[in-house]
């Protein structure tokens, strides 16, 4: 048997403190597929915690039953320190509170940290190349000099995911249905991931603008690929972030419901000697990630919908209402928000109180929009 709990201490940045980051392993260490699994880095986020606890079982059955063939790392709750982010009894897991770094962003730009590196180093085997590349950022990692705590924390989750195959980074979003974030290379290779999880859509993106996880190692492999072109790079990881509906959404049915996909996929990959389980229905394929809406209060004031989740909607719709809380007709007034683009509603925000600029909706189209095209596409 290999399935085992692990236990990473990471002093902390005051005297005295000291945080425990706890993982698992699964499978052979010598499996010819590595996969990295993790959740809650965004640690207000616990639907994905509550997937890999009902996924963490059926890992053990299946080890000890001989069915492994690849070798599962998986972070459960990738980010105790987010954890530890109380302030007036409200959780702010999404941002480190000392340096108000979101922290799903700013994650290296690993390239120009190997080029050096792998220069003479690259052959006309693909694979071999691939191994070129994770070693030489795996050096620059043990290189690199004891830092913050979080730092530290960055760069033990980088060395893991960077020699795995599949990287797979767990979040959800405020109310929203189940959708995955990729690079548009990995498509249509990673359909079959969205089957299993039955999520409503694929947005895709090479730099959605905020150095988010799981860009990190396409755009590695990616700018190595462009820098040789005399040499065979393929894309050495499939990396996504699945977003599993909304914050409010951590229950047993469906953490069995999502633990039940992801180990459907990996089964019907081959990575688990089992039965996957009754073939899901086909998911939408993908789309441009610039061809959805981020749908913005232009002033303060109180929300009042007008669509559920999954409508469709045309250009124009009033999506929602905002209720006036100031000026002369404060409390009274109200006026629509309006979409500005046909599609579907893939999230909304729980809270309804919002401030100037705020984000209220994604809605899902099939157009790049001029206003997104080349910018930053995240909600930070």
């Amino acid at each position: 048997m290999s399935f085992e709990l692990h236990r990473t201490v990471l002093t902390g940045d005051t005297p005295g403190t000291a945080t425990d980051l706890y993982w698992y392993t699964a499978g052979p260490a010598d499996a010819e597929t590595r996969v990295h699994l993790q959740a809650a880095l965004h640690a207000d986020e616990q639907p994905g915690t509550m997937a890999l606890h009902h996924l963490l079982p059926k890992l053990r059955e299946a080890d000890a039953a001989g069915q492994l063939k690849a070798q599962f790392t998986i972070f459960p709750s990738v980010n105790p320190l987010g954890l530890a982010n109380y302030s007036l009894r409200h959780h702010i897991g999404r941002y480190d509170v000392e340096t108000g770094v979101n922290y799903n962003r700013r994650w290296p730009d690993l390239y120009p940290h190997v080029a050096q590196a792998i220069v003479g180093k690259l052959t006309d085997d693909p694979r071999a190349n691939i191994a070129t590349i994770r070693a030489a950022v795996i050096a620059w990692i043990d290189g690199q000099q004891s830092g913050t705590a979080i730092q530290r924390l960055r760069l033990a989750v980088l060395k893991s995911a960077v020699a795995a195959d599949i990287v797979l980074d767990l979040h959800c979003d405020d109310d929203s249905l189940k959708h995955i974030f990729t690079s548009p290379e990995l498509m249509p290779g990673l359909q079959d991931l969205a089957d299993w999880m039955g999520v409503a859509a694929t947005l895709t993106a090479e730099d959605s603008g905020g150095g988010s996880f799981d860009e990190v190692l396409p755009t590695l492999y990616r700018k190595a690929r462009l820098a040789h072109p005399e040499h065979p790079i393929p894309t050495g990881a499939e990396t996504a972030t699945l977003e599993y509906r909304g914050q409010a959404d951590s229950f047993d049915t469906l953490g069995k419901e999502d633990a039940a996909g992801l180990f459907g996929f990996f089964a019907s990959r081959g990575l688990i000697a089992a039965d996957p389980g009754s073939k899901p229905a086909a998911a939408p394929a993908p789309t441009p990630f610039e061809a959805t809406e981020v749908l913005r209060a232009d002033a303060p004031g109180l929300l009042a919908y007008r669509v559920e989740l999954g409508d469709q909607v045309s250009k124009g719709q009033p999506i929602a209402d905002l209720i006036a809380m100031d000026g002369p007709d404060a409390f009274i007034a109200r006026r629509p928000i309006l979409s500005g683009t046909d599609g579907f509603v893939l999230s909304r925000v729980m809270g309804k109180y919002v401030t100037r600029g705020g984000a209220i909706a994604k809605i899902v189209g099939k157009d790049v929009l001029p206003t997104r095209a080349g910018g930053y596409l995240l909600e930070d």
